[in-house]
């Protein structure tokens, strides 16, 4: 995390240089004595936190603070301030914090705390994000159609059939062909979705409605939505029983 700070009385800024630096992991990349010169480095620099006087020289910390906010990134803004009568004024420019001076230590230190656990729960959160992205992308495969690509859903796959050195891959109400094996095929499919029934056919388990038993202790399995009717060959009887807890 960066910071700068701004604050034209050189004892309270060296005060607050020492509180961030003995008692955060914040990185103070530069400071101002006067809101221009702050908003000029804004505009070509990113910083995560600003610790803002609000009584600077040309551009006051209000001001400042109301332009900040228009920008698409916007740091966290910490005012530190003897002007208590800002306060409310802050908090609806949606102000971190609004710390008066003189502050006591312990005040400075549990701002600094919250920025690290505010820092922590962005991280949590963006990982998160990440991972149901990721887990978005991995619920869908991409397959060809008249020479376009088509992104279709796991869940929105009946069956596939092979035909000759192709597999055939059919929805409830369109089918793809796809120039690989069905055994090929069938690695690019969630194993605890799908199920390769016979030589020549995989299911989607979560659409089988009928599973009905055939000649030599085989069965035959109708689909949802669809007039299919789907071999389970002898080989592979054992095992969809046990997916099937039958």
């Amino acid at each position: 995390m960066q910071c700068i700070i701004v604050e034209d009385e050189f004892p309270a800024r060296e005060e607050l240089k020492y509180f961030i630096n003995h008692h955060s992991d914040i990185k103070i990349v530069n400071e101002f004595d006067n809101g221009i010169d702050v908003l000029k480095f804004i505009q070509e620099n990113t910083v995560d936190v600003i610790f803002l006087d609000i009584n600077i020289p040309m551009l006051d910390g209000i001001l400042l603070a109301k332009t900040i906010n228009k920008f698409k990134y916007k740091p966290k803004i910490v005012f530190i301030t003897a002007y208590k009568e800002h306060a409310v004024e802050a908090f609806e420019l949606e102000a971190f914090d609004y710390v008066l001076k003189p502050y006591s230590d312990q005040r400075i230190i549990n701002t600094l705390n919250k920025l690290k656990e505010c820092e922590e729960n962005e991280k949590f959160l963006k990982k998160e994000q990440n991972i149901e992205e990721k887990a978005d992308i991995q619920d869908t495969i991409t397959i060809w159609k008249n020479d376009k690509m088509i992104v279709l859903k796991f869940d929105d796959i009946y069956y596939c059939e092979a035909r000759e050195r192709e597999t055939i891959v059919y929805t409830n109400r369109n089918d793809y062909t796809v120039r690989s094996s069905i055994s090929e095929f069938f690695k690019n499919l969630p194993n605890n979705q799908f199920f390769k029934t016979h030589r020549s056919y995989i299911v989607n388990i979560n659409k089988i409605k009928e599973i009905i038993p055939w000649f030599n202790s085989t069965y035959i399995l109708k689909l949802n939505d669809i007039n299919k009717e789907i071999p389970v060959s002898r080989s592979n009887i054992k095992e969809f029983r046990n997916i099937m807890h039958i």
